[in-house]
């Protein structure tokens, strides 16, 4: 299923929009002529620009600048609240950006997609850019890499999250030294190949954990051996436990 969004006229200062996706709904790449905030009061969403894939469960909301291309997948069913700012609005990131959203962001953002009476409102304008430039940002992401081959391994990460394929695997499929692919993931990644499948596997993990799914499910799900080393992975990238991270 696909969906096509049209732009945001550049003379509307703010706007609002409240949609409804189903489970597997895939939005075409497209951009706007303002500046965004996503935010998906339900479900877990996908976004990919050029240089990496954003993974964005609730209480958390996605910046993105305006006239940046960006597609949407949603995984689950997702209700999705987003508000447009026009260019004549500061940016507050110049780069896409997850970032936690507050209780009182979440009202704001639903008052402004729900309620057309509301959406010149200067006061919520203002108390929304104050609260997007306050919160904490989050790296949840994965690269995406020009190389098509660290970009190949990437993905058969992501398909195959139980699979506990080695370096010394890749390094023969992909055509490289073991020393040399060691170098490629880090300059196209700026991870490790250990690190890289711990970002994969916690990424896939968030979107798990968003519609409901055990801790001890999830774990076992995405590749770890143990709850326990899941929850450890978890902290390391998330900064809290699994059971505390879905609002």
């Amino acid at each position: 299923m696909t969906n096509n969004i049209s732009k945001v006229p550049e003379m509307i200062e703010i706007e609002g929009l409240a949609s409804s996706y189903d489970a597997g709904t895939f939005i075409d790449e497209h951009s706007h002529a303002a500046h965004q905030i996503v935010h998906a009061i339900s479900g877990a969403l996908r976004v990919h620009v050029s240089d990496a894939t954003w993974f964005v469960p609730p209480g958390r909301g996605l910046w993105v600048p305006a006239h940046i291309l960006h597609s949407i997948r949603c995984l689950h069913r997702v209700e999705m609240r987003t508000v447009y700012l026009s260019d004549n609005h500061p940016c507050v990131f110049m780069n896409v950006k997850v970032i936690n959203v507050s209780p009182l962001m979440r009202e704001i953002l639903v008052r402004l997609s729900e309620g057309c009476e509301d959406r010149q409102n200067p006061h919520l304008t203002s108390l929304l850019l104050d609260e997007i430039a306050t919160m904490d940002v989050e790296q949840f992401r994965l690269p995406v890499p020009k190389d098509i081959r660290i970009a190949q391994l990437i993905s058969y990460l992501l398909e195959n999250p139980t699979k506990h394929t080695s370096l010394e695997y890749w390094a023969k499929h992909l055509g490289f030294s073991q020393r040399n692919l060691i170098r490629h993931i880090r300059a196209e990644t700026g991870m490790s190949y250990r690190q890289l499948r711990r970002q994969t596997r916690v990424m896939l993990a968030i979107e798990k954990l968003s519609v409901g799914q055990s801790v001890t499910n999830v774990a076992l799900d995405v590749g770890f051996e143990t709850t326990s080393a899941f929850i450890h992975a978890f902290r390391l990238i998330t900064g809290t436990t699994p059971k505390k991270f879905i609002p």
